[in-house]
């Protein structure tokens, strides 16, 4: 299934979580001087206009980044992920929203390497248009990421953040993710693997982070956001979360001071919530 394009909903509330939480992974790995890898299972097309084509038709950006954009009292972990977007936009313009590609790209260091993966061919293209010129450093392919993760693992550097973030179209996603993160863990027990999911009302969606909190795993963090509450008609995404394997020690402390801020912020009815659990070592 090759329809979804994640350009309709960029900068809306589930990237903001996924990105500024994407940030902090990536702050905590440049901390050593040691090289680390970036997998990006699902690409996309790397950065999105938000001023013109799809992101225009229903302008989820409004109720997402559009809300943090002036305010001048964001924790500092959202004042990070807000500078860096702002930084694509030299301007002061919110005109383009970055992908997990391109907020890697902004913090990654000479030493670092990107491996991306996308298989929609229109998307894939965008990609590589966006990264071109980066010699070795960005590797691109038009590939299911499922199964081209199998043979990045373990990186030469034995550091990484690897970030899973189907589409979910196919209910499929949900089985293939726990089934790439448990052949992951085998090759690269030590690897800090970051998984998006989609609150909805389907049983997949549901029970993921119960089956994610079964892997062999020593440590860790669940937290998801909820802007709203599930709809009557049982259609709709209410939310998203973020599911991380071997987070840094770090996370859970941030997160318990910005979660409820965006719950503030971000929530578009009374029943706007978080949810934040962890398991450490």
């Amino acid at each position: 299934m090759l329809s979804y394009r994640h350009a309709f909903h960029a900068g809306n509330h589930a990237d903001v979580l996924k990105h500024f939480i994407e940030v902090q992974l990536l702050q905590y790995l440049s901390q050593k001087d040691k090289p680390f890898w970036y997998i990006d299972t699902h690409a996309g097309a790397g950065c999105y206009a938000l001023d013109s084509g799809y992101a225009t038709q229903n302008a989820e950006y409004e109720s997402g980044i559009a809300r943090l954009w002036d305010r001048d009292d964001l924790p500092a972990a959202l004042a990070d992920y807000v500078a860096l977007v702002k930084g694509i936009n030299p301007d002061g313009q919110m005109k383009l929203y970055p992908g997990s590609p391109l907020v890697a790209q902004q913090l990654l260091r000479g030493q670092d390497k990107m491996r991306l993966f996308e298989l929609h061919p229109t998307d894939s293209d965008i990609l590589q248009e966006n990264f071109s010129g980066q010699g070795s450093q960005v590797l691109m392919q038009q590939a299911d990421g499922f199964g081209a993760l199998k043979a990045l693992l373990p990186p030469p550097p034995r550091r990484a953040l690897v970030l899973i973030d189907p589409p979910y179209e196919d209910k499929q996603d949900y089985r293939r993710v726990v089934s790439a993160l448990g052949e992951g863990l085998k090759r690269f027990a030590n690897g800090v693997y970051a998984v998006w999911y989609p609150q909805l009302q389907r049983a997949e969606a549901r029970e993921l982070p119960e089956q994610l909190k079964q892997l062999p795993v020593k440590s860790w963090l669940h937290v998801a956001l909820s802007v709203q509450g599930p709809s009557e008609d049982g259609f709709g995404m209410y939310g998203s979360g973020m599911f991380v394997l071997n987070p840094p020690w770090t996370l859970h402390g941030v997160l318990q001071e910005t979660m409820p801020y965006l719950v503030r912020h971000l929530g578009q009815d009374g029943q706007a919530s978080y949810t934040l659990e962890h398991r450490e070592q």
